[in-house]
């Protein structure tokens, strides 16, 4: 197959003879009655060699070629068509159908919607307009779901495959941290409030996630609707759900720890029950006084912080 860059750089530089083309289109016309299309292909070439300003000629060699199976050739003359406006709707057709098979849907849309500009009642461009749109919304839909099942294999990927120390390793699995999702889900302070758990190990968690894009606690909202869905479920049919949606606001806490949870985006009880003592501890300023008057606030409503599991 021709480069069709390099073909079109040659026809854009030919002699513009009428005469020579005609006679290379007749000779194209009796090579297709005869049934041999691919001389009759090259027949054409020398009729658009000849006179390059003919966009009939123009159409009837990218036709050719597309029945050939030469895409690319056949896509570029399409589009030089098309560059003059009123761009044919033939041209226009054919391109958006050669643009859909090559998965380019927004390209296709893009021809389609020109022909309906020109003819809005045009029914196979209204027909195939239909079909492209639901073919690029499933595949976004399809690259959506092969990035969320991606994302969910890595999540799943269990921490003993990376390349961690000894130490480090028996301290995930202490704190019942299996896979890279649980990491992701859990803090810097929470992970320094377990014991043994040092400076060096937190280091090398952290370069471990930064060479994969990750850090900690990027799960972390994820961990905390789960933990909203389980206190809801384990306070249904007691009569106390209701006080998961009231507002701290309207607790009586002191400035620093309102000022905490407000830097936590902690806007009702749910909210606050949803987060661990380390959470809350990991943000300036929030000492113990603060964390005995959250866990009272919660306990007047017969609610705890979360636990994390050891």
């Amino acid at each position: 197959m021709s480069d069709p860059m390099d073909m079109m750089i040659g026809l854009e530089g030919a002699k513009r003879d009428a005469e020579a083309a005609a006679a290379h289109a007749a000779r194209a016309t009796e090579l297709e009655q005869a049934g041999d299309r691919p001389a009759a292909a090259e027949a054409l070439r020398q009729a658009v060699a000849a006179d390059i300003t003919n966009n009939d000629m123009v159409f009837r060699l990218a036709y050719a070629l597309d029945l050939l199976g030469e895409e690319e050739e056949a896509i570029a003359l399409y589009e030089r068509i098309c560059e003059t406006p009123p761009a044919p709707i033939n041209a226009l057709m054919n391109l958006a159908v050669l643009y859909e098979d090559r998965g380019q849907y927004a390209a296709a849309e893009r021809c389609l919607k020109q022909v309906l500009e020109t003819s809005p009642n045009h029914a196979r461009a209204r027909l195939f307009m239909k079909d492209v749109v639901a073919s690029k919304d499933m595949h976004i839909e399809e690259d959506t779901e092969r990035d969320a099942l991606k994302r969910k294999a890595l999540l799943d990927t269990p921490v003993t495959e990376f390349e961690l120390s000894v130490r480090a390793r028996t301290c995930l699995k202490k704190m019942n941290i299996r896979t890279l999702g649980d990491l992701l889900r859990i803090t810097e302070a929470e992970l320094m409030s377990y014991k043994n758990f040092g400076e060096s190990s937190l280091s090398e968690i952290k370069r471990m996630l930064a060479a994969k894009g990750l850090k900690l606690g990027q799960g972390l909202e994820d961990a905390h609707r789960a933990a909203r869905r389980q206190i809801m479920e384990s306070l249904k049919g007691s009569g106390k759900e209701g006080a998961l949606g009231k507002p701290v606001s309207e607790l009586q806490f002191s400035v620093r720890a309102r000022k905490a949870l407000q830097l936590l985006n902690i806007q009702t009880l749910g909210d606050l029950a949803s987060h661990t003592e380390a959470e809350l501890m990991g943000v300036k300023n929030f000492g113990q006084t603060s964390l005995i008057e959250v866990r009272e606030r919660l306990s007047e409503h017969g609610l705890a912080l979360r636990e994390l599991d050891s």
